[in-house]
């Protein structure tokens, strides 16, 4: 399965509660995104929640601009990844 960065910028910040509803919120979120095949893996958010990066599996680019729609999430730009593991070379 390919992975993904999804890069995001929120103008007014990214404002998540951690309670019970900021938890319903993201659950509600990785359940939409089952619906396309797409795995939130997690997430990098900025110091100011302005802009966040956002790993994913998922089965095509499309696929997470779908369920980002649904989310109501943007997108500013998806980059397919790999992993470059620095012990690798030893």
């Amino acid at each position: 399965m390919p992975r993904y960065i999804v890069e995001r910028t929120f103008d007014s910040g990214l404002h998540i509660p951690v309670d019970q509803a900021g938890a319903e919120t993201c659950l509600a979120v990785v359940g939409r995104n089952a619906e396309e095949g797409v795995t939130w893996i997690h997430s990098y958010v900025t110091s100011d929640k302005s802009k966040t990066f956002c790993v994913y599996d998922a089965p095509t680019p499309e696929a997470v601009r779908r369920t980002a729609e649904r989310n109501a999430l943007p997108v500013d730009r998806i980059s397919e990844v790999s992993v470059l593991d620095p012990y690798f070379y030893r």
